[in-house]
């Protein structure tokens, strides 16, 4: 029996039920208006969209839990959601059911100075955190590039990277302890304010990135650092991507010198996004871009590190480094790694974006097959990313006068040759947006089966029905 066939339809009777837990206002069903927006997150591809048959709107652990065992009860299936801001479809819900929508649970609940951590509900906009604690000197590291809309919740869910990866790594780095609800409807403590502790094994790890599949977080305890004093963002033009690629190693290494990030954008890139925001400076010549961060607990240490980045980008045949050390210009640098996406979504609206990761020495060979892909399928994919750990967004564009029948054929192809060429260069499909159903199909192009019945049986061990989040990574049946 297929997974879709297993589980049974909300009724009226299980909507009263779940009004008697949270609220009457706190539940959305029989309007499909309101509930078409949980039935997708951003893939621009509606295919992958799916209605939920009911949103619950818990407030409380407690809830949560009582939801949970109403639904294993029922054996009907639960979508937990933040802000729905993700790229792999990880928070739609594919078998209809229950959304478990987050957002009242957006409390910071502690800030423990003394022991420079906060407590947080999941539904915190990530940003929030920053804005919150900035006062105090200090910030949360784990910065994924949607912070202004994507949910705490959601980051960890996800492990959520972002450009600020190369210095202070991802979002799994700061969490140390989470409230956890199982799938059965246990409520769980994980960790706690503890730096160091092997009792047991790794759960919050393993809960960190399940997509969702595990446990739902009703409580996160993340480690915070001391807000840097200073930082500068470089500008750094370059006439091949293999000239721009081959400058990260030799920054950190000869420099001595471990950036904050290290943003890499090929020539399409940059030309459609400079066209798009009519930026002015000359881009024509340009073959590819690094935007490259400096940060520090002082203004004379980062004036040194970025001039020694700068001197030694220009050594390694950079055609020009633009200095950012102010709000204004930094905002103009950044402002085309970030409207990449908007910029061909003008373009075509047949578009699969993909987050592929590779060892960073690898990265010229993946753009290199990114063009020849390019080429051989008659599409565009720009390149951009995260160049100091590998992380690449390969977005794949339509050409605009195809039909969907034409674009759905290659796309299959284009998929399968570029997931090939990522697991002969040592890579994995995604390095921070996460597999979903969007990339489950394709998990045995990089992992063994062997390694995905491991993920299976921890699966099976935890969510016996099978009921929370379904269908994500992999397939039980």
């Amino acid at each position: 029996m297929s997974e879709n066939n297993k589980y049974n339809p909300v009724t009226e009777d299980t909507v009263a039920q779940l009004s008697a837990i949270v609220g009457d206002k706190f539940v959305i069903y029989g309007n499909a208006e309101d509930l078409e927006a949980f039935s997708h997150d951003e893939i621009p591809d509606r295919k992958y969209a799916h209605m939920p048959e009911v949103v619950v709107r818990p407030r409380t652990a407690d809830q949560v839990a009582q939801i949970m065992k109403l639904a294993n009860i029922a054996n009907i299936p639960v979508t937990p959601r933040g802000a729905g801001s993700g790229l792999s479809g990880g928070a739609v819900p594919i078998y209809g059911g229950i959304v478990l929508f987050t957002d009242r649970m957006n409390s910071i609940v502690e800030l423990d100075r003394d022991n420079m951590m906060i407590v947080v509900e999941p539904g915190v906009i990530a940003n929030e955190i920053n804005e919150y604690i900035e006062q105090y000197g200090l910030f949360f590291a784990g910065y994924p590039m949607s912070m202004e809309t994507c949910y705490i919740g959601g980051n960890v869910a996800e492990n959520a990277g972002g450009g600020k990866a190369v210095k202070y790594g991802v979002t799994s780095r700061y969490v140390l302890g989470l409230e956890v609800v199982t799938p059965t409807g246990k409520i769980i403590e994980l960790g706690g304010k503890l730096i160091k502790d092997v009792t047991g094994y790794n759960m919050i790890q393993l809960m960190t990135g399940s997509e969702g599949t595990l446990g739902i977080f009703t409580k996160i305890i993340l480690k915070l650092m001391p807000l840097p004093k200073s930082q500068v963002d470089l500008l750094c033009l370059f006439k091949t991507s293999e000239d721009a690629i081959k400058a990260v190693p030799k920054i950190m290494t000869t420099c001595g010198i471990i950036p904050t990030a290290i943003e890499f954008m090929d020539r399409n890139s940059v030309q459609t996004a400079c066209k798009y925001l009519n930026e002015s400076f000359s881009y024509e010549d340009v073959g590819a871009m690094l935007i490259i961060t400096v940060d520090g607990p002082s203004e004379d240490q980062v004036i040194s590190e970025y001039e020694a980045i700068g001197t030694q980008c220009m050594d390694l045949a950079a055609i020009e480094v633009y200095v950012a050390d102010n709000p204004t210009t930094s905002e103009r640098i950044w402002k085309l790694r970030r409207n990449i996406g908007e910029a061909y979504n003008i373009i075509s609206k047949r578009q699969s974006n993909e987050d592929i990761v590779v060892p960073p020495a690898s990265i010229p060979a993946m753009v290199e097959k990114l063009d020849e892909l390019s080429k051989k399928y008659g599409v565009m994919i720009p390149c951009f990313g995260h160049a100091g750990d590998g992380n690449l967004h390969a977005r794949i564009v339509s050409d605009p006068d195809w039909t969907d029948q034409k674009w759905e054929q290659l796309l299959s192809d284009i998929l399968n040759d570029l997931y090939k060429k990522t697991a002969e260069l040592g890579g994995r499909i995604s390095g921070e947006h996460g597999i979903g159903h969007k990339r489950k199909k394709y998990m045995t192009s990089v992992v063994s089966n062997d390694y995905i019945d491991m993920l299976k049986a921890i699966k099976t061990a935890l969510d016996p029905n099978n009921i929370l989040n379904p269908g994500k990574i992999f397939d039980l049946n």
